[in-house]
């Protein structure tokens, strides 16, 4: 053979039927086709060897369609089951569904006309809340489903369902008989726009809120006997000085606080013109504060008298609106001198610390104002207005005309709204159920400090909220959700909630449903013992708060079910949920059972833009992960990326604090998944005629690149263990992109195309090689298959040779070895990958000038000053090696020369010197081989192939 281009079909290149392009949007879903008709999760998930591990999922709720914040919870838990799989451990992930409460209302009543809602009965509406929920259900488990999350989706938990329902109830009838629940007239927040009380977590504090502060001055009655002898003279034109962001509360005063650690003092307020005439001419106010209220009031406060606030107790004023007399009274640490005067108005019905303060004192509990949020005829004349508009400013105008009003300002601060209809809520006393939080708060606290918290700091938000809650308020004034089952005596309101009562409305409710409370009769829900006892009794109609139903779910999914485990291995949701489904939970667990339900809490932030904005549709930085997935109508504007990509996003991020995503950063991580395919896609095609049971070569008879190459994917692999042990995912995410790109790509493989293509197919240089590709390729598979797992699937699938396992998730974990370690072996070659480095720069200088073209047309030399390096590398150079532990094939160079002087070095251009050595880079050495392109003085010497180097001879005699 003397034409050049003859030797081509004689080099052993890859052959694979493996895509380079992932083309999901077809490849996923028959992947996910495959998984199913072959059982892989269902069986793995109860076949395996391993102990149970539970990852009990936080029901999101069933009121549209699936957001990014949705697709980065549900896959963060699918990563870590389908790892804990991979282990070997047995894994019942039981998706669920928050289906009852205000927002499906909401919805379902927006779809109506006027009329249609108003001849609605709580059983009809009930029945289109059902029927909303229900579609939703399926609508977001198709899309969970397309992102390759594994679960018994056919067996979800709905908190709809009668046993889910049943298994509440028994929770709350737990909590009552142990005295935790009660009913009682308290301020809680109320949502006027929503017509029902609302929790804590119910609740949002946007930006801009602005409210009208007043400062007013209350005409003092009677002073405290203590204070008789220094105040009496300033009488009767002295006023306690108050402050509040809310006028509306005004007509609810009953009295007003004071720190009793705090000093006070009467100071004489002298203003400019007209104002002069007008209110108090004594005020009390905090002497801290006397300067700053001078200069709020723009009047001069003369200090006349100092004294503790303690003192002040028992002193009285007169309401300036209405009618009575209330005391001074001693309040707690809420009372600072940070804002305001130092005393504080005190309402007990629109306050927590008021209503406090108000229980010691024995005030009663006043709260002129109805559900719409309108005053009612305890507050005269103001009846009928709407606190929150008109009625504000009425309070307003009628203290400055009685004289008492000192400044209105605007304030801006954060202030609760209604999370649902973005509407601003009130506090306001209504008759609810209440869990007091304080009869098992101290067991609460010990249970948190018994959990593992992910990251740590969640146990620091989560204890102070239950350290400082004092009841939680479990009633909603709504139709859609699980009753309170309580009844009422018609003829004294008395309650009738017991044992008998409670367990004979679960039985009901677990065979027909929560409708029953609404379609029975009175009668047929009550004991037999209650029927005919001479009293008449009515059902109640408040339904439960849904951070109850879905923080029941422990004792209705978890507990009850047999494949289960209670307390659950983990809950994992956003770190809002320290004040909701944690919380919730936690409580309820911890009254029932005294202990948490879960073992460990794993929280992750929120999805912003790529420039750490808030996502909106109104600004248009909104990621739709069903968009991302299946391309939208323009597939070049917005290609079909795959829920791979979108699984790999979430392990990039570190979801202890908020995250990003956008357009650009989606490319980016396609190109990531495409190169990690793409190495996949080589190891794979070279490993077409490699059989492990035959060909594999022995860890001992290896040479030093393969034993370096192993220590490397051990060290590479362990670092991914150590990733997913530790829920560090973005750790895999680098590691692996990392040996993909660098270890892989940019040195063994570079290196190793030489020998996979040259030598004969059987040759040891080869088949050593093999050995290394097919240990990488399949822990790489493995490593890969919890986050990028249709990839790793389709990769399994491709492999040319027989494996045990028809699945990568059979296959289970990576497997490494430990005597692949070899630190010192690891040390030299970490010098030699440096070397090869700075090589390459200088090459690359070479062929950008066009000295040469490939790096094979190149002789690099070499000087070493240090000698222990020198004797190192030169031993490295040989004039006859084993064809891979030598320089030349780690340069990817013709030829290296090692020279002791630097002075054969000079007056060469391509050059570079660093602290370890000096290069050159020189044209190769004699012709170019035919068939390997690399130069050899030998080219020709062969008869039969003129055009071959001394490699290709015998590598086509099947001897090299």
């Amino acid at each position: 053979m003397t034409e050049p281009g003859q030797y081509k079909d004689t080099v052993n290149l890859p052959k694979t039927n493996f895509d380079m392009r992932a083309n999901a949007i077809k490849r996923e879903p028959e992947i996910q086709k495959f998984w199913e008709e072959n059982n892989i999760y269902s069986r793995l998930s109860e076949e395996n060897p391993g102990e149970l591990f539970i990852l009990h999922d936080g029901p999101p709720y069933a009121n549209g369609q699936l957001h990014i914040g949705h697709a980065l919870n549900k896959i963060l838990k699918d990563i870590i089951n389908r790892y804990h799989l991979l282990q070997g451990r047995k894994i019942r992930y039981v998706p669920g569904w928050d289906c009852h409460g205000l927002p499906i209302e909401l919805k379902v009543l927006q779809n109506m006309k006027q009329a249609e809602r108003q001849n609605l009965t709580p059983l009809q509406l009930r029945q289109k809340a059902k029927e909303f929920a229900l579609k939703t259900v399926d609508e977001q488990r198709e899309s969970f489903k397309r992102y390759g999350i594994w679960g018994d989706w056919e067996n979800p938990y709905l908190t709809l369902k009668p046993e889910y329902e049943a298994a509440q109830i028994g929770v709350f009838g737990e909590m009552f008989l142990k005295g935790y629940i009660y009913r009682g007239l308290k301020p809680v927040h109320w949502s006027p726009s929503s017509k029902t009380a609302l929790a804590e977590a119910e609740l949002e504090y946007p930006e801009g809120h602005v409210s009208r502060s007043i400062y007013a001055a209350f005409p003092v009655q009677k002073v405290a006997e203590g204070l008789k002898a220094s105040l009496d003279g300033f009488l009767p034109e002295l006023g306690v000085a108050v402050w509040t962001t809310t006028p509306w509360t005004i007509p609810g005063n009953l009295a007003v606080a004071v720190n009793g650690a705090l000093e006070y003092a009467v100071v004489e307020v002298s203003r400019k013109g007209a104002e002069a005439q007008r209110g108090c001419r004594y005020l009390i106010v905090a002497a801290e504060l006397v300067d700053r209220l001078a200069a709020v009031l723009d009047a001069e406060l003369t200090v006349k008298v100092r004294f503790s606030g303690k003192d002040l107790e028992h002193t009285t004023y007169r309401h300036p609106l209405f009618d009575r007399e209330s005391p001074v009274v001693v309040g707690g640490d809420y009372i600072t001198t940070e804002s305001g005067t130092g005393l504080v108005h005190t309402a007990p019905g629109h306050g927590q610390e008021d209503y406090i303060v108000g229980q010691r004192y024995g005030l009663p509990i006043l709260a002129p104002v109805d559900d719409s949020g309108n005053f009612t005829d305890e507050a005269g004349k103001f009846a009928g207005l709407n606190v929150l508009g008109d009625g504000n400013q009425a309070i307003i105008d009628a203290l400055n005309e009685a004289g008492s009003l000192l400044k209105e300002e605007a304030y801006p601060h954060k202030y609760p709204y209604d999370w649902r209809t973005k509407k601003p809520t009130i506090f306001r006393a209504t008759e609810q159920w209440f869990a007091s939080v304080a009869g098992f708060r101290e067991d609460a606290l010990k249970a948190i400090a018994s959990v593992r918290w992910i990251p740590a700091q969640g146990e620091n938000r989560i204890t102070p909220m239950i350290a400082e809650r004092s009841d939680w308020c479990i009633s909603r004034q709504r139709s859609w959700g699980v009753p309170i089952p309580v009844f009422y005596d018609e003829a004294t309101g008395e309650v009738l909630l017991n044992a008998e009562t409670i367990n004979h409305i679960q039985a009901i409710i677990a065979e027909k449903g929560s409708d029953a409370w609404w379609e029975l009769s009175v009668e047929e829900l009550l004991p037999e013992q209650y029927r005919n006892n001479g009293k008449t009794y009515r059902r109640g109609t408040d339904t439960m708060d849904v951070w109850f139903d879905s923080g029941s779910s422990w004792a209705a999914v978890a507990k009850q079910r047999p494949e289960l485990c209670y307390p659950a291995d983990m809950y994992l949701e956003g770190s809002d949920q320290h004040r909701g489904w944690f919380q919730s939970s936690l409580l309820t667990s911890v009254a029932v059972n005294g202990i948490a339900p879960y073992k460990t809490v794993l929280t992750h932030g929120f999805v912003l833009d790529e420039n750490g904005r808030k996502m909106s549709k109104s600004v248009g930085n909104v990621v739709d992960p069903q968009l991302m997935i299946q391309g939208g109508a323009n597939q070049k504007q917005q290609p079909a990326y795959g829920a791979d990509v979108l699984r790999l996003w979430v392990s990039s991020v570190d979801y202890s604090g908020d995250v990003r995503l956008g357009n650009n950063i989606i490319k980016q991580l396609a190109d990531v998944r495409n190169k990690i395919r793409n190495t996949a896609r080589f190891l794979l095609g070279s490993l077409h005629d490699f059989d492990p049971q035959k060909d594999a070569v022995a860890f001992a008879d290896l040479p030093d690149l393969d034993k370096y190459m192993l220590h490397r994917i051990r060290e590479v692999f362990n670092e991914v263990t150590e990733a997913f042990d530790s829920f560090q995912f973005f750790r895999f995410f680098q590691t692996v992109q990392n040996f993909c790109v660098v270890d892989l790509s940019n040195f063994y493989l570079d290196v190793a195309k030489d020998r996979l293509y040259i030598s004969s197919a059987d040759a040891f240089r080869r088949r050593s090689c093999q050995t290394v590709l097919q240990i990488a390729l399949e822990n790489l598979a493995r490593a890969i298959a919890p986050v990028l797992c249709h990839t790793a699937e389709d990769i399994w699938q491709f492999i040319p040779y027989k494996t045990a396992y028809k699945s990568v998730f059979e296959a289970g974990w990576v497997q490494v070895n430990e005597e692949w370690e070899n630190e010192d072996l690891a040390e030299f070659w970490d010098t030699l990958r440096t070397l090869r480095n700075d090589v390459n720069k200088v090459l690359e200088q070479a062929r950008i000038e066009k000295l040469i073209g490939s790096s094979l047309e190149a002789k690099a030399l070499i000087h070493i000053p240090h000698k222990q390096l020198n004797d190192a590398i030169k031993a490295f150079n040989p004039v006859s090696g084993n064809g891979i532990d030598e320089l030349r094939y780690l340069l990817l160079t013709s030829q290296v020369e090692i020279l002791d002087s630097a002075k054969g070095l000079q007056g060469l251009k391509y050059t570079a010197q660093t602290e370890d050595w000096t290069i050159a880079i020189v044209n190769a050495d004699g012709q170019k081989c035919d068939r390997c392109w690399n130069y050899s003085t030998h080219v020709g010497e062969s008869a039969e192939h003129p055009l071959l180097c001394e490699r290709c001879v015998p590598a086509l005699a099947g001897e090299f």
